[in-house]
């Protein structure tokens, strides 16, 4: 191990407290999506800009994407510049977190704390956004302070961006990043996304599936459900459809990949919604969601053209007319579209120099494969920018009582530090 990079790691153990007490006050604050029907992320944007305010950062920038629904009309991020030794000329690492986080879901089923309460507890921090993505981003905040408290320049200058709406598409975030600013980006470019791993941190994604997040819209009419035949039942409808399309997609898109886990496309229905609120309604309306994770080798447009076709045969088989209108409605909206881009090169640059860190700071061999989750480093592939996703990960993203291991905090903070000096 470099004279450095044993200097930065006892810097940043020395560091420990200030990480937890960080990532306590970030918890605290609900940055959740106007999506979800919640402000967004501006409070917590100005409590990261104010942790970091006397920070000897080369330069802080926010920019906000417009959203009326969001508080003060904007879902903010930041990029905050840590030089390397040749200055603005010096080879440049991004380490995106995102400051959005889910709803806290059953409150039940918090049995350790509330959500927005974190409790630090038996080595870990309890609370909703502290995994995902919490632990990650006081990481890599601290994996920079840890080399400005000691004077260090690194190799290469770190770019820490801390992004909004992750969580739902990022449409106000790296994606209007992208359009918006394409003069940030540069092709030779290092990209970490420490937003997915495993409990080793063994695990480096280089790829992952495509997404397609699709309601299907069925209406038929409502009835009094004593006489189904004066009405049609949107429910019967839905289910029948539903059935079949998940039957049709795993049959036709059931290849393998082992480079993925799962190694197979993945189609879950999820979201359901009928307006009936009475046993005795056969309701006219009902929605169903599916959730699809597709190997890349698939095309998202031969699934919406299966699933089409499917939905004119089942319009048939229900087929009815009241005062001259023809039921069932079947229709689909697109509520996330991702198209895989193409796998970050397993021997790029970034994944050989984590691989290297991970050598020398844990004396472990990482392994690298694909995932079905989504991520900003689906992005960066896309302009064909080398990315790729690690962390060290419980995986309890999203769950309740989540949480995040003070240790992989800190030592995650180390491997971040060694991507910019080695």
């Amino acid at each position: 191990m470099s004279e450095a990079l044993e200097k930065v790691s006892q810097e940043i153990e020395k560091l420990q407290d200030e990480m937890v007490k960080a990532l306590v006050e970030l918890i605290k604050i609900p940055a959740i999506s106007p999506d979800y029907g919640y402000e967004g992320e501006y409070d917590k944007a100005q409590k990261l800009l104010e942790i970091i305010k006397d920070w000897p950062f080369d330069k802080v920038e926010v920019y906000n994407a417009p959203d009326e629904r969001a508080k003060n009309g904007v879902r903010p991020s930041i990029l905050a510049y840590y030089y390397g030794q040749n200055g603005e000329k010096s080879p440049r690492i991004w380490i995106l977190t995102h400051i959005d986080v889910v709803p806290p879901g059953d409150m039940s089923k918090w049995t350790v704390t509330e959500p927005f309460k974190p409790v630090v507890k038996d080595g870990k921090v309890y609370g909703r956004g502290s995994e995902d993505n919490g632990q990650s981003l006081v990481a890599s905040l601290y994996a920079v302070k840890a080399m400005m408290n000691l004077g260090i320049r690194p190799k290469r200058t770190v770019i820490l961006a801390f992004v909004s709406d992750e969580e739902t598409g990022s449409k106000y975030g790296v994606e209007w990043l992208m359009r918006e600013h394409p003069e940030l980006f540069r092709k030779d470019d290092l990209v970490l996304v420490p937003d997915g791993g495993n409990e080793e941190g063994t695990f480096i994604e280089v790829a992952e599936k495509s997404i397609l997040w699709l309601r299907v819209k069925v209406r038929g009419k409502q009835v009094h459900a004593s006489m189904p035949d004066k009405g049609l039942n949107a429910h019967r409808v839905a289910l029948d459809f539903a059935y079949h399309l998940d039957k049709l997609l795993h049959e036709k898109y059931g290849e393998r990949d082992e480079l993925f886990d799962p190694p197979e496309s993945t189609f879950e229905p999820t979201m359901v919604r009928g307006p009936a609120d009475s046993p005795n309604i056969a309701p006219g309306e009902h929605e169903v969601v599916f959730d699809c994770r597709i190997l890349p080798r698939y095309s998202i447009d031969d699934i919406l053209a299966d699933a089409e076709r499917l939905a004119e045969e089942v319009r048939e088989k229900y087929r009815k007319e009241f005062d001259g209108e023809v039921l069932p409605e079947i229709e689909f909206e697109i509520l996330q579209r991702m198209d895989a881009p193409t796998p970050t090169d397993p021997n790029s640059e970034i994944v050989k120099l984590l691989q290297e860190a991970l050598r020398k700071l844990r004396g472990k061999e990482a392994k690298v494969g694909g995932i079905g989750g989504g991520t900003f480093a689906a992005y960066f592939r896309k302009l064909g920018i080398p990315a790729v996703v690690w962390a060290t990960l419980d995986e309890t993203a999203h769950q309740p009582n989540e949480y995040a291991w003070i240790k992989n905090m800190v030592e995650d903070a180390k491997v971040m530090a060694a991507l910019a000096l080695l």
